[in-house]
């Protein structure tokens, strides 16, 4: 006897989707047709199920080759707009991490910095296709005997470029406070004293992993929207936690699964890659992903069906306890609650600000629907999926 009522195979869909006679619908819009339906009755009907976040995400990054010179050169210092690039790679080849500052950047010395130009910022003027000022310096050798090269270059001028972000899409995360006196400025934004305000990430019920918590669909070659383009799932993200505490649905209620993911830079768009300036922190990446969660069989079906009044997020304290490697959290609380706009939290009301934007995780999920429904996007089943221990 089959394990499920409904069995689909990666294959099926694709060949939906090629005839067009795939049905797909979005994480939000499949709340409503399990509900009505029933998990089964879902899983028949619908085929794929989109989903979308849109965020900072300081793990990201782009290997850039910048063609070779005459004379040729072997790049042992680089530097792209003077943002440090690595270079111990090959001849031409470099690394530009999104958190990287501008080489002159007083950083924190004026406090708190302001942090208005680094690796994010590089990577977000090359898929607008403006100009950067790149600038090498080798020791020299016999087969690369340059020791200096300054040039222009662009995305379109690149002979290869590759967005490889380690960690990203991070499956539910903190919702952060501060409950010492003095205003504190963080990865999550700045954080007035005593719970002056609460801030979160993640897309809630349209964020990719909380759609599929035990990564039942998603591993090595997913394929994604990645940036505006198509790219891939390459790994488990750093970080990836999946061991982490999950409540009675399967989601975990502290940040857990993480994605490594890879994407030609040259098919990505300005709206969907975009850097950012993150005030006596650094700079960073926002980063729009979405995944498309086939409906393989019903428990998939269920597990789309999750709503922001089912996802838990631990409250955390950033002014102390985080810093210090405390692990202490004041209560959960609900997307739902976040996304209202206030929360409660030792029996204050605090205000609530996301660093996600719900509004672009929704065009992110729309538009990978659009994708696959006129034919343009086939489903990549993975050769493994995610670890989950």
């Amino acid at each position: 006897m089959a394990r499920y009522k409904v069995n689909k195979t990666y294959q099926e869909i694709n060949e939906k989707i090629r005839s067009g006679k795939v049905v797909v619908v979005t994480a939000e819009e499949i709340i409503d047709i399990v509900k009505k339906n029933g998990p089964v009755e879902a899983a028949r009907r619908v085929d794929v199920v989109t989903t979308g976040t849109f965020a900072p995400m300081c793990s990201s990054g782009a290997f850039i080759n910048f063609g070779h010179s005459t004379p040729r050169i072997k790049a042992s210092k680089v530097w792209i707009n003077n943002v440090p690039a690595y270079a111990g790679l090959a001849a031409v080849d470099c690394y530009i991490g999104a958190t990287e500052p501008c080489e002159d950047d007083p950083l924190n010395k004026v406090w708190p910095g302001e942090f208005k130009y680094g690796g994010g910022h590089v990577i977000a003027d090359l898929v607008a296709g403006k100009k950067v000022y790149l600038r090498a310096t080798a020791y020299g050798t016999s087969c690369y005997p340059a020791k200096e090269l300054e040039k222009e270059i662009t995305l379109k001028s690149l002979p290869q470029a590759t967005l490889c972000n380690p960690r990203n899409a991070y499956q539910n995360y903190n919702c952060a406070i501060n409950r010492t006196n003095k205003t504190i400025y963080t990865y999550m934004g700045t954080l007035k004293p005593r719970g002056g305000n609460a801030n979160y990430a993640t897309s809630g019920q349209l964020s990719p992993l909380l759609n599929d918590p035990y990564y039942k669909s998603i591993g090595l070659g997913t394929r994604i929207f990645l940036g505006g383009g198509e790219g891939y799932v390459v790994w488990h993200g750093t970080q990836h936690s999946p061991s982490a505490p999950r409540a009675e649905n399967g989601v975990p209620t502290v940040g857990a699964g993480t994605l490594w993911v890879m994407g030609d830079l040259k098919q990505m768009t300005p709206e969907w890659i975009v850097g950012v300036s993150v005030q006596g922190y650094g700079v960073s990446l926002a980063v729009g992903i979405g995944l498309p969660i086939p409906l393989l069989n019903e428990e998939m079906a269920q597990y789309t069906a999750v709503t922001d009044e089912d996802i838990q997020v631990q409250v955390v304290d950033y002014g102390y306890d985080y810093p210090n490697g405390i692990a202490k959290n004041y209560g959960f609380v609900t997307y739902a609650q976040l996304k209202s706009g206030v929360i409660e939290v030792e029996g204050k009301k605090v205000p609530t600000v996301p660093l996600s934007s719900v509004f672009k995780a929704r065009q992110i999920a729309d538009i990978l629907k659009q994708w696959i429904s006129e034919g343009r996007f086939l489903l990549g089943e993975p050769q493994f999926t995610l670890p989950m221990g």
